[in-house]
């Protein structure tokens, strides 16, 4: 069942939240309602639907368990900023 709800919010906080979700091409109930879900449900992190193209590149590259990325960026910093 569904109900509406009415806030009250900043004219700035409202504007980019709606440019936000014409972004993202979601609605700003849904992302309210994930945010009071996360909030509510145990503490765990809302479920977001991710785009087709996200889930069409989830898992093209493959890393090693033991891959140690922190190092590997620090390493890219300390050649970039030789």
């Amino acid at each position: 069942m569904e109900a509406k709800l009415t806030l009250k919010l900043n004219d700035n906080s409202i504007n980019r939240a709606k440019e936000y979700v014409a972004k993202k091409k979601t609605s700003l109930s849904s992302i309210v309602e994930n945010i009071f879900d996360s909030l509510t449900l145990n503490n765990e992190p809302a479920q977001f639907s991710y785009s087709p193209l996200v889930n069409e590149l989830s898992g093209i590259i493959q890393l090693d368990e033991n891959y140690d990325y922190k190092s590997d960026y620090a390493s890219y910093l300390d050649k970039k900023y030789e």
